[in-house]
């Protein structure tokens, strides 16, 4: 069985860690990824502290084992912090913002550790001065938002070099064993997967969502800043769709001045609430809970969609992921040793 140091540092049993996926990733997944042997994650951006509070718990109910509540430092507020470390976490992950010392230290006296994820070496020097306990390298390669500019294989042995031994996961581009295999390789002690857990039957992706993922290739994922409704100039990676071929054929016009802005979109139903319609472009992605046009919503999904093929359990998912990385390294790369 794998087990490096990203396991003593959590107590999971193997080095495969769900991603914070905004909206999607929520308590039935996070605990079917904690419950199967890996690191769980709840997206807690856009919430309010009451909602924090009943998403942690809910994934409490369904798994006591390690989970992470995940935050983007943009939308972070001292009470938001403060919700999700109200309730027990393993750990608190930031993203998007110069790592904050009091913030760090302030998790670290509720008992959680502190996951930075990086786009940069530079920012991941920065995280450490900070005195996090894990860092997170993101390559270009990745679904959703996407800070920084280098491929995951580039950026993860340089940060590696930059932060010595402090716990190092890799993410972006990744989807399988081999892409473990591979991250470890290159100096992580573990992996992050998103566009995998995408099409998993506990993710709260919208089902033709979750259906283009696999059927996707890496060619018709799209780098940009398109879908800014709600976080504007914030690059990130999502599927082509009708909305982004109307964009293109009309030119690729500036944000104030694209075809159906404005207009609205599909509809959140959340505990029997119904809201009103989000607009065309809106950073909010196509949920199990919407309704409508989800054509005008960002299908964030990395370039690994070219490795998902069927929707399963999350906790299949991890098992999958751990044992073909233990065959890679078994199999393939011992028999190259001479």
């Amino acid at each position: 069985m794998l087990y490096t140091r990203v396991c003593d540092l959590f107590g999971i049993d193997h080095p495969i860690v769900s991603a914070g996926m905004g909206s999607v990733a929520q308590a039935e997944l996070a605990a079917a990824v904690s419950e199967a042997g890996g690191l769980g994650t709840l997206a807690l951006p856009g919430l309010s502290p009451a909602a924090i509070t009943a998403q942690l718990r809910a994934a409490h109910a369904l798994s006591r084992k390690p989970l992470v509540a995940s935050l983007l430092v943009p939308f972070m507020t001292p009470e938001i912090l403060d919700a999700a470390i109200a309730e027990p976490v393993s750990a608190v992950w930031f993203f998007w913002g110069e790592p904050n010392t009091a913030d760090v230290a302030k998790c670290h006296r509720a008992g959680a550790k502190v996951i930075w994820q990086c786009g940069s070496v530079d920012e991941a020097v920065a995280a450490k001065a900070a005195r996090v306990d894990c860092i997170i390298a993101q390559g270009f390669d990745a679904g959703g938002h996407v800070r920084g500019t280098t491929t995951t294989v580039a950026l993860l042995p340089a940060v590696r070099d930059a932060i010595g031994d402090l716990p190092l996961l890799a993410a972006g581009g990744l989807a399988d064993g081999r892409g473990l295999a591979a991250a470890l390789a290159l100096g992580a002690d573990g992996a992050v997967f998103g566009t995998r857990f995408l099409a998993s039957a506990e993710c709260a992706a919208h089902p033709e969502y979750k259906q283009r993922i696999i059927d996707a290739r890496a060619e018709d994922t799209f780098y940009t800043t398109l879908f800014d409704v709600g976080w504007p100039d914030a690059p990130h990676r999502v599927l082509r769709t009708k909305l982004v071929d109307e964009w293109e054929r009309a030119g690729r016009p500036a944000s104030g001045q694209r075809p159906h802005e404005g207009e609205p979109g599909a509809t959140m139903r959340i505990e029997g609430l119904e809201t009103a319609p989000l607009v065309s472009y809106s950073v909010v992605p196509p949920t199990s809970y919407m309704t409508g046009d989800i054509e005008r919503h960002a299908f964030y999904a990395g370039q690994s969609v070219n490795l998902v093929h069927e929707v399963l359990p999350a906790g299949e998912i991890v098992r999958r992921i751990a044992r073909e990385a233990e065959d890679v390294i078994r199999s393939r790369l011992n028999r190259i040793l001479r």
